[in-house]
């Protein structure tokens, strides 16, 4: 007969000794400061380019895997002029501990357009199922830029943003 929820299988309440469930040790986590080559391509993989729409370069930075990228602040500010705008630059090495690319982009472009409506992603003619498929993704990105970063509930993938 299957165990229900209160029910636990193989020890008795009585029987001492080590308990079935035992802690996981946690994974050690190796840091390592990143060389200047392996700066030049970051800054060379997440630079926005000319004329690019900040929405637009966000979402690019996440589709380049901005997410796994875990940088101090002095690594960061190392990277230079990313979004062109000297604002957004500024913030994104302004932050001493270790966070992920993408989580320092998402809330520098947030810091320097404080209100949704400054960053809006301005809807073109599309025509094709790729390019309306594009443009719902920018919708997301620019809902998380204005996320509560602490948050855990909320989404941290554009393809999970719920857009209405």
């Amino acid at each position: 007969m299957p165990a229900s929820k209160g029910e636990t299988m193989g020890k008795d309440d009585d029987e001492s000794g080590p308990s079935r469930e035992q802690e996981e040790p946690e994974p050690e986590v190796i840091t390592r400061s990143l060389s200047l080559s392996e700066l030049r391509d970051m800054r060379k993989d997440f630079s926005r380019l000319p004329g690019e729409h900040i929405i637009t370069w966000l979402l690019r930075c996440w589709d380049n895997g901005a997410s796994s990228l875990e940088l101090e602040g002095r690594e960061a500010k190392q990277l230079g002029s990313l979004s062109r705008e000297g604002g957004i630059d500024k913030a994104i090495g302004k932050k001493a501990q270790a966070l992920s690319l993408w989580r320092r982009l998402l809330s520098s472009v947030r810091e320097r357009y404080p209100f949704s409506e400054d960053a809006v992603c301005r809807p073109g003619k599309w025509t094709t199922m790729e390019r309306g498929i594009q443009y719902l993704r920018e919708l997301a990105v620019q809902e998380m830029v204005y996320y509560d970063p602490d948050n855990a509930q909320l989404p941290t993938d554009p393809d999970e943003v719920q857009c209405t």
